[in-house]
This record gives C-alpha cells, sequence and structure tokens, in this order.
C-alpha cells in the first residue's frame, strides 16, 4: 500500500514538473533599450540604463547640420542635441520615417519599417549613407574615428529625433541612394 501511494505521488509530482516545462521566450532584442527603441508592437519592460562612454576622447568638434532641410543647427560632440519629436505623417515608431525625411525629403511608407531598409545595398560607412538592422535606423551625418559616428537619429528614446554620437556595432551600413 505505502509502495502505491509514493508512487502515485511521485508520479503526480513528475507530471506537474514536466506540465511547467516550456520553451523559454526572451520577447525583448537584447540591443533594445530607452535610447535605442524598437520598432515591436508590443510593449516593452524596462531594463537599467547601461553607462555610455566618455566623448571627451573626440574633443570639442563641431559641425552644421541641415535638420530635414528646413533650418542649421549647430552640434558639439562633447553633447547631444534634441532637434525635433514625432514628424508629421510618421506612425508612433518614426525611426524609419524620420530617416525617409531626413534622406528622401518626403515620407516613404514601405521605409517605415526600419529592417525594411537592408533592402539597400551594402555600403561603407560615409556621410548620407544609413545604420539599419531589425529595429532601428539612423542616418551617418560625420566620423567622430573608429566606428563613432555623429548620427541623425529619429526616435531615439523618449520620442526625440537627436543628433549625437553613436556606434555602428550591430548596424549594418546600407546606401539609400543605390
Amino acid at each position: 500500500m505505502i509502495k502505491q501511494v509514493v508512487s502515485a505521488c511521485l508520479a503526480i509530482a513528475a507530471s506537474s514538473i514536466a506540465a511547467e516545462a516550456r520553451p523559454s521566450r526572451n520577447l525583448q532584442a537584447p540591443e533594445c533599450n530607452v535610447t535605442m527603441p524598437c520598432d515591436f508592437s508590443y510593449a516593452q519592460p524596462r531594463r537599467g540604463r547601461a553607462q555610455r562612454p566618455s566623448l571627451q576622447a573626440y574633443g570639442a568638434t563641431q559641425m552644421s547640420v541641415a535638420n530635414a532641410g528646413y533650418t542649421a543647427t549647430t552640434i558639439s560632440v562633447s553633447g547631444e542635441r534634441v532637434i525635433g519629436g514625432r514628424p508629421a505623417g510618421c506612425p508612433s515608431s518614426f525611426c524609419g520615417c524620420g530617416a525617409a525625411l531626413h534622406v528622401f525629403g518626403h515620407v516613404v511608407p514601405e521605409l517605415n519599417l526600419a529592417s525594411n531598409w537592408l533592402r539597400f545595398p551594402r555600403a561603407a560607412p560615409a556621410p548620407g549613407m544609413v545604420a539599419a538592422r531589425r529595429g532601428h535606423v539612423f542616418v551617418l551625418e560625420q566620423s567622430l574615428g573608429g566606428d563613432m559616428w555623429m548620427a541623425y537619429d529619429a526616435n531615439s528614446g523618449g520620442h526625440a529625433t537627436r543628433m549625437h554620437a553613436r556606434s555602428l556595432r550591430g548596424y549594418t551600413i546600407v546606401n539609400p541612394r543605390g
């Protein structure tokens, strides 16, 4: 009798453990965070903000950039500048739309999805080229040395468009005019 009860208890325990076994899914891409939002349609849990490397090593270089063809803005490498919010006519995940406005001067609906930028031919990093990956895209403006570039970055966090230093790590460089 005791042998049957123990066997039944072990069978119940084993079946309950097997019922809980399911594949683990991490729905958040590891490269997504507050400063690098992704264009997924589901809400993402917040994570701690990683420390950014200091830009002091690049000096106090300045450059003049046309803000989507409207006004000129002077940018200091030692700090980022918010140059706008979500452009009119762009969806709430607007990095692709903002990049299209900056590069082509008008909204290209197919390019609202960041991964569609990967259809352009590959290129070497240069001003006017676009850094793209699934989930985010930005336009290269000026090399800061190594893999750091001053970038026009629509939807770069907090629903803002910024000119700031960005690393090219994890991105594919494409030529949108090629």
